[in-house]
Order: C-alpha cells, then sequence, then structure tokens
C-alpha cells in the first residue's frame, strides 16, 4: 500500500438523521427522584385529594376497604414485607381506577413474642434477667420499642411507593384498640358462644406462654426402627 492511500473510515451519518430532542436525563436516576416525588405527593395531599374525589355526576362513589394484616413492628422490612405491600397496594390502586372509593389502612401488630425477644436480648446484653425486671416495666420497654420501629417501618413502607392513610395507623397497643377488642370478647360472653373445653397447645417454658404453631421449628430426625401398635 502506498504511503499516501488514505485510510478507509466508517461514514459518518450524523447529519443526516433527525433525531427529537428532549430535557429528559438519559438515566432515570431513581434513588434521587423518587424522594422527590414522595415529597410531592406528601405535600399536596394526594390520599385525601383521591378521598375528596367524587363519583360520575357528582354520585359518591363506592367503597373499598384494604385493611392490613398488621406486620410485627420488630425490625426493618425485608423482602417479604415488600412483596405483601406492593401486591395490596396494586389491588387498591386498581380498585381505586375502577372508580372505586379505595382506601388502604395501615396498622401494625405490637404485642408477642417477637417484640418481647428483641427487648429481652437487650437485657442479656446488659447482664439482665427478664424474671427479675418488673412487669410493669418490662411492658414499657416493648411499648417503647414498638414505637420506635413504626416510625422506621412506616417511612420505609412509604418509600416503596405505598399509598394508604400512614398519618392515622391502627396499633394493636392501643388501650382504645385493647378496649374494643375486650367489648367484642365480652359479647361473645354474653350471647352464650364462649365455651370452655380441652386443647393441646405449644408452649414455651421460657417465656412461659402458648406458642402460636407458625412460631414453632420441626427439626428433621431419622429413626431406625418405628414400633407401631395395632
Amino acid at each position: 500500500m502506498c504511503a499516501d492511500t488514505p485510510e478507509k473510515t466508517a461514514p459518518d451519518y450524523r447529519d443526516t438523521v433527525f433525531l427529537p430532542e428532549t430535557d429528559f436525563p438519559m438515566r432515570a436516576g431513581l434513588p434521587q427522584r423518587e424522594p422527590d416525588w414522595l415529597a410531592r405527593w406528601e405535600r399536596i395531599g394526594v390520599y385525601d385529594r383521591l378521598r375528596e374525589k367524587q363519583g360520575p355526576e357528582g354520585q359518591k362513589r363506592a367503597p373499598f376497604t384494604l385493611h392490613d394484616g398488621p406486620p410485627y413492628a420488630n425490625g426493618h422490612l425485608h423482602i417479604g414485607h415488600a412483596l405483601n405491600k406492593v401486591l395490596k397496594d396494586m389491588v387498591v390502586r386498581s380498585q381505586q381506577m375502577m372508580g372505586k372509593d379505595a382506601r388502604y389502612v395501615p396498622g401494625w401488630d405490637c404485642h408477642g413474642l417477637p417484640i418481647e425477644w428483641k427487648i429481652e436480648e437487650q437485657y442479656r446484653a446488659k447482664g439482665l434477667n427478664k424474671d427479675e425486671v418488673e412487669t410493669v416495666a418490662f411492658r414499657q420497654e416493648c411499648r417503647k420499642f414498638a414505637e420506635g420501629w413504626i416510625d422506621i417501618q412506616r417511612e420505609e413502607f412509604k418509600r416503596l411507593g405505598v399509598t394508604g392513610n400512614w398519618a392515622d395507623p391502627y396499633l394493636t397497643m392501643n388501650f382504645h384498640a385493647e378496649a374494643v377488642i375486650a367489648e367484642e370478647f365480652m359479647k361473645f360472653v354474653m350471647n352464650g358462644s364462649l365455651y370452655q373445653g380441652s386443647k393441646p397447645v405449644m408452649w414455651s417454658p421460657v417465656e412461659k406462654t402458648a406458642l402460636a404453631e407458625a412460631e414453632v421449628e420441626y427439626h428433621d430426625h431419622t429413626s431406625h426402627t418405628i414400633w407401631v401398635r395395632f
């Protein structure tokens, strides 16, 4: 090849192509933009404005309420929380789009062993024995622990984009909620629906309380000989 032979280069077609121009960024940048969207929704009160929306010709819309099965207020959210809340949010939004007054009522379960166990872990770290702590003081510690995680989980649920009445959730540890439960229980007592019987239940000798079947873990065991009586 001669030294003065020009090198072959790919043709430049940029001047022959007419592409639309836009101010939208090439990257979505969702980690930075989503908090701004959530703040705007909070500022303009999207959830309350949807409640004020009227049906066709000013008619009252049919109600739809999803009363959430409450998660435990005992830690950060995990993928199970995310899946649960996203699916419920899809249901509420679809009902809203179909013209209903779709409300999502969030709540938290503030009772039970999951929260008590966290407090006991703190006691063990301090060298304290739970049985030596007064019952009232122990319950107050549990309430304080639950209140802290409710605030954390609430913000994490908002970050997932779940719309609902986050300003007024129901809490199982509210005294009003406990009073209503006792009132409903008394209705069963008064109408004769309540009876006393025998039933085997799981019992924790450490916690000195009954256990739900979902809280019991079974370990596999291989038996080489099994005697069965017929």
